[in-house]
């Protein structure tokens, strides 16, 4: 009889048990990696000290925000989207019961600064008519400074004349008194001593009347340029005045004059936001 080999009878039964085993558990973890990777995430409500931090935090930086570049008008509608959603994301939270008081507040100055910033938007829109006035005014001045100085200069020509005139009596009366005053006189002379000192009267009076007519011309002159100094400067007053307040107010649109009315309206926000606080938690600053 020859040999015959023989499995064990439970030999095969523990090799298909065992695989059995394995797959059950790869099978396990698959369902649980599964289960934890599908599972709800649990939801996180903010706290309403985590609220009103960020709240407060980004009303203060609307309120710091400036814009760089002109015109500043283009800024204004995203600026006031961004505030409004501060305050309504903070309105929404449900830790949040944002009270009468409080939404009248907020509905008060979320309107009032947006009728400033309205304001502010038609003044840079008429920047250029501004600046055009401006130009305009400055020619006028520019206009009468010439009219002034040609009618200066009229002046001065009559008065260089005049004066001229006037100064060449005086200086020929008194070498005619030179003249007189070398005159000899005596019994044997052509001249007496009686008519020279007649001569000599005569030459002196011209030569006084000369001289006041002189003095009395530089004086008119003189008043004549005042005046019309006068009236100059009274016809560039208001036009100085003008270019001034023109001034002025071109300079104020080229910077960022909203920074202010936005800051005031976000400090504003900001205590309404506080004062909700204190009454919801009176312990809570």
């Amino acid at each position: 009889m020859g040999y015959q080999s023989r499995r064990s009878p439970g030999s095969s039964g523990r090799g298909y048990g065992g695989q059995q085993r394995k797959k059950a558990r790869a099978k396990a973890t698959r369902e649980k990696r599964l289960s934890s990777r599908y599972a709800p995430e649990e939801h996180h409500v903010p706290t309403l000290e985590e609220v009103s931090d960020r709240t407060l935090t980004r009303l203060r930086s609307l309120g710091n925000q400036r814009f760089a570049l002109s015109p500043f008008s283009e800024h204004f509608d995203r600026w006031l989207v961004d505030l409004r959603d501060v305050v309504f994301e903070f309105e929404s939270s449900p830790t949040i019961n944002a009270d009468g008081q409080f939404l009248n507040e907020r509905s008060q100055i979320l309107s009032k600064v947006e009728v400033e910033l309205t304001e502010r938007r038609r003044k840079e829109a008429t920047l250029d008519s501004i600046i055009k006035d401006l130009s305009g005014n400055k020619s006028l001045l520019e206009q009468i400074e010439e009219e002034h100085a040609d009618k200066t200069k009229q002046i001065k020509g009559r008065e260089t004349a005049e004066t001229k005139r006037l100064s060449n009596n005086v200086d020929g009366l008194r070498e005619e008194l030179d003249r007189i005053a070398r005159i000899k006189t005596g019994i044997f002379r052509r001249v007496s001593e009686k008519a020279k000192t007649q001569r000599q009267a005569d030459a002196t009076q011209r030569l006084n009347s000369e001289q006041n007519e002189l003095e009395l011309a530089t004086q008119n002159f003189r008043a004549e340029k005042e005046k019309l100094r006068d009236e100059i400067e009274k016809k560039k007053q208001p036009i100085l005045e003008q270019i001034r307040d023109l001034q002025k107010e071109i300079d104020s649109l080229e910077i960022d004059g909203s920074l202010e009315t936005r800051r005031a309206a976000c400090e504003a926000l900001v205590n309404a936001v506080n004062g909700l606080l204190q009454r919801e938690r009176p312990s809570l600053h």
